[in-house]
């Protein structure tokens, strides 16, 4: 629906031109997506490292493919209205590599995705190890990926990834010069700052950097709330994978539990959900079942109606 994506980009884009922050969660399923938007959230992230995981069971280390990443992004962003940040990686090579990739991308209905500078194969965020390409390289892959989207749509957003802090041989002064080089030479619609240690590097950061900030809290000392935030300049403060991560533990407490004690562990956690204040969560209103009905109804013949009377499910 070509009125749905223009719709979204365009509510992204306000997002960005605002001077007001926002929560951005994310996750790897078009089910996580509708819940955020059922909740009021505004917009969701497509995590690569939870794609990895949950697509492939395979680490975040640049094993994800582009028709692995833009096929799986296509369900979500159809499924959910509210505008979907894609996490591209590194844009799986350089600059001829990115070029055709946000092609795919802008195909697939997100409304924005970022490049990162790592080298490839890049390393998750949240591991030792990553290193960087050069400042002059990924200007290029941003420029790139600016050119081809003016080709196709200019409302889609693109943002550049700084993934320096925490590299090999770099610090924060590097990671703020880089960030201002994305934006004033490759021209970048925000920038989205790794891993920052304090607030005051944020702080800077954000008043120094030509463009809206996203950013995740990296430091020692605990992240900054919400009101913080926005006080500190940050216009996307992003939490990657709480939902997938949160779920997956659940299970594994869950599938434990039933493992030693049975049934009556199911049981047991589901009274436990549906006794606290959010309940049990909805999958039927979260994937629209209720629409089968309605066709039903609306477009079969009268012998090819189903009987919902005399049958069941359990």
């Amino acid at each position: 629906d070509t009125n749905h994506v223009s719709a979204m980009r365009k509510k992204f884009r306000d997002i960005l031109s605002r001077d007001k922050m926002t929560i951005m969660p994310g996750g790897f399923s078009p089910l996580y997506a509708r819940m955020a938007e059922e909740i009021g959230f505004e917009s969701f992230f497509i995590a690569g490292s939870q794609m990895s995981a949950f697509l492939l069971g395979v680490p975040d280390n640049g094993i994800l493919g582009l028709r692995d990443m833009v096929d799986h992004c296509r369900h979500v962003a159809a499924r959910a209205a509210i505008p979907i940040q894609l996490d591209a990686d590194t844009g799986f090579g350089n600059a001829v590599n990115v070029d055709f990739a946000v092609e795919e991308i802008i195909a697939s209905g997100v409304a924005a995705c970022n490049f990162e500078d790592q080298e490839s194969p890049k390393k998750s965020a949240t591991m030792a190890g990553r290193r960087t390409v050069s400042k002059e390289e990924h200007v290029g892959k941003i420029k790139a990926a600016v050119a081809r989207r003016d080709q196709i749509d200019p409302d889609f957003a693109i943002c550049a990834r700084n993934d320096t802090l925490g590299a090999e041989g770099t610090n924060f002064p590097e990671a703020l010069d880089r960030c201002i080089a994305y934006v004033e030479e490759g021209g970048a619609d925000y920038v989205w700052l790794n891993s920052v240690e304090t607030r005051e590097d944020l702080k800077k950061a954000c008043k120094e950097i030509p463009a809206p900030v996203q950013v995740i809290w990296g430091g020692k000392d605990a992240a900054p709330s919400p009101a913080e935030y926005e006080d500190l300049g940050v216009r996307i403060a992003l939490y990657p994978v709480f939902f997938a991560t949160i779920g997956m533990t659940a299970a594994w407490h869950v599938m434990s539990d039933f493992k030693a004690r049975g049934p009556v562990a199911l049981a047991d956690f589901n009274k436990w959900v549906a006794d606290g204040p959010y309940g049990l969560v909805n999958q039927k209103m979260l994937t629209n079942a209720d629409r089968v009905r309605e066709v039903e109804d609306n477009y079969l013949t009268e012998d090819d109606q189903r009987d919902y009377e005399n049958t069941w499910g359990h």
